[in-house]
């Protein structure tokens, strides 16, 4: 059974000792400093870093050997003198006096332990800081890589962040705002959500998801998490964008935090400037965190680059609902369709109405980064019966130009004379 029993201590103000001139004792001052404590080093010398802050007025030095009465009035003491002997005496002062000890050189002879600590910044932007602390079993190189496994998981969103009180009291005595953030989700794979967006995630006590977001991610939510699902499909919007902004505002206002988590970008055809105007006309705090956009990571998915030296220097984005004969630019200057799939031929046809050769490559990629990920190829003139006869189904993201002539797809078409669609 462990002897050890982990505690946070408030140092702020209170004087701590550290007896010992060293990196070990400069490193054990500097972190008590950070914490506010008063600090004392005694020590004949001390390195650099102690000397500037005490000549700073950061720390007070006492220039000699250690003398037993320089532990009154401390309560914590840290000996790291690099002398066996001397630091049992400190320890044994120290525990006389009945304060607690760290001593670097001897675990067995201290009565407090030394954590390896991870800060981490509170992921709602409230200037607070998350503190974890690794003891190991008193293997400080253990416990320095288990913190930094922490840390990681941390900083990428992987373990919980959430508030222990979510509708935890303001200073005026009503119910703290919560905030509102719109995360893009990328493409629909999971390692495509940016680490911000991920630590938010984590943080979350309500998420809005949509249905093209990686909704894999809700699995690693807390069981008491509320999620609240408003995905639409072609023809099928269950919950009106309008409701969707109110749903934002109600949560945030009873002092929930929320993660609107989205398909692709928030800004790319995702109405996230709608629901930031909502939240902010609420006095709302709301966060944008950026996603990779389906325009182009979805054609990457299958080897085609929206733009590629000699073949196209621009690309435009938008959606079949849009006037996509009114676009620049012939077979060079790609053109990007999102949730046109019903629409495909009536598209394809209007293009060349208004002066796109018959002959430009289309591709029409469907559930990109997911499990029936399928690229169907043709032409202008062809891609609408292509399509049709491959089953075609959304989500998929059609790319129109030159470009397509470099992916895979291409080429197996080509070579099959003709073929259907290449999986």
């Amino acid at each position: 059974m462990s002897d050890l029993y982990p505690l946070g201590l408030r140092v702020r103000g209170r004087l701590v000792v550290v007896v010992g001139g060293g990196p070990v004792a400069s490193r054990r001052a500097g972190g008590l400093l950070d914490a506010g404590a008063r600090v004392r080093v005694v020590a004949p010398d001390v390195v650099d870093e102690l000397a500037d802050r005490a000549a700073a007025g950061d720390l007070e030095h006492v220039a000699r050997e250690y003398a037993p009465g320089d532990l009154d009035g401390a309560w914590l003491v840290h000996t790291a003198t690099g002398v066996p002997a001397v630091d049992r005496a400190v320890a044994a002062d120290a525990e006389a006096r009945q304060t607690f000890c760290v001593v670097a050189s001897d675990a067995e002879a201290a009565s407090a332990w030394v954590p390896a600590v991870a800060r981490t910044a509170a992921p709602d932007g409230s200037g607070g800081e998350l503190v974890t602390a690794v003891h190991a079993g008193r293997d400080p190189r253990r416990a320095v890589r288990l913190r930094d496994g922490i840390a990681a998981a941390l900083e990428a969103g992987e373990l919980p962040l959430r508030r222990g009180r979510p509708t935890a009291p303001a200073a005026d005595g009503g119910t703290r705002p919560g905030w509102v953030a719109l995360v893009g989700g990328g493409p629909g794979a999971t390692g495509l959500v940016t680490g911000r967006g991920r630590r938010l995630l984590a943080s979350a006590d309500v998420v809005v998801v949509d249905r093209l977001g990686p909704r894999a991610l809700l699995d690693t939510l807390a069981d008491d998490v509320e999620v609240i699902d408003v995905g639409k499909t072609a023809g099928n919007h269950p919950v009106p964008q309008e409701r969707i902004n109110e749903l934002l505002v109600e949560h945030a206002s009873a002092g929930r935090d929320v993660v609107r988590l989205k398909g692709g970008d928030p800004y790319v055809f995702g109405r996230g400037g709608e629901e930031l105007a909502a939240c902010r006309a609420a006095g709302i705090e709301v966060e944008v965190v950026p996603g990779v956009t389906s325009a182009v990571s979805v054609p990457a998915a299958v080897g085609i680059p929206v733009t590629h030296r000699g073949v196209a220097a621009g690309f435009s984005v938008l959606t079949a609902h849009e006037a996509v004969d009114s676009v620049p630019g012939g077979p060079q200057h790609t053109l990007v369709l999102l949730m046109g799939v019903t629409r495909l031929a009536a598209t394809a046809a209007a293009l060349v109405a208004a002066g796109r050769p018959a002959d430009t490559p289309v591709a029409v990629v469907e559930d990109g980064y997911g499990p029936r990920e399928r690229a169907t190829v043709g032409t202008l003139a062809d891609i609408g019966d292509r399509a049709a006869a491959a089953g075609v189904r959304p989500p998929a993201v059609t790319v129109v130009g030159d470009v397509v002539r470099l992916a895979p797809a291409w080429a197996a078409h080509v070579a099959a004379g003709g073929a259907v669609s290449t999986p």
